[in-house]
């Protein structure tokens, strides 16, 4: 049931070789009822003016392109990406490595991580005599990142290949370490950045992602 790591296996990197980007041959409806959800759960969060929720969903959606991007760039320089979704797993892939369904839950993960924190976001744990310790924020993205590799390595081992890993030095560990924890520290710490400086790390973010989809597509990189 549980894949750790990729097997470098021919029919690993004939499912690779099969993927279809952007195509609508598996196109339904569902597509449409989750964008209505996220969209509602955006404008309610837009609507109770819960600015820090939306900075730490904006946040983590950058990264997470940032990742799909540079992971598309592998695969076209190195012939396969680090990960993959296949055609039967989804109803439209984005690019290589990230379909429609999974796009939009990394576009709620930031709002629901950010949410998870204490109240008062200044604990530490392990602290002694009141000093020293590790950050709320720090503990809740690991603890964060350590589910979603799990989870993802339940992906990789289904019947239908929702996650592909063609390198064998892929895999759950560098998924934990690499991916997921830069994905739930810029969910935790963004939003309680200064208001300037927040906004500037948003806006240089996510114009490098539309500047580099802007540029890449065309060019049949990614």
């Amino acid at each position: 049931m549980f894949k750790f790591w990729g097997d470098g296996s021919q029919a690993a990197m004939d499912l690779v070789k099969a993927i279809n980007v952007r195509s609508t041959e598996n196109f339904n409806w569902t597509f449409i009822f989750i964008l209505s959800v996220v969209f509602y759960v955006y404008w309610s969060e837009f609507h109770k003016k819960e600015t820090e929720v939306l900075c730490a969903g904006f946040a983590l959606y950058g990264v997470h392109w940032l990742y799909e991007i540079c992971n598309a760039i592998i695969g076209h320089i190195f012939g396969y990406p680090l990960w993959s979704v296949s055609n039967e797993s989804t109803t439209f892939i984005l690019l290589i490595g990230v379909c429609w369904e999974l796009s939009m839950m990394f576009s709620l993960a930031g709002m629901i991580s950010f949410k998870m924190l204490p109240k008062d976001r200044t604990k530490r744990y392990f602290t002694k005599n009141g000093k020293g310790g590790i950050s709320c924020k720090l503990v809740g993205a690991i603890e964060m990142a350590l589910l979603f590799a799990l989870f993802e390595s339940f992906l990789a081992g289904t019947s239908n290949h929702s996650f592909i890993w063609v390198y064998k030095w892929w895999g759950v560990i560098p998924v934990f370490i690499t991916t997921y924890i830069p994905f739930f520290l810029a969910s935790n710490y963004v939003p309680d950045m200064e208001p300037r400086k927040r906004r500037n790390f948003l806006i240089c973010e996510w114009g490098l992602v539309a500047v580099l989809l802007a540029v890449l597509i065309p060019l049949g990189i990614i």
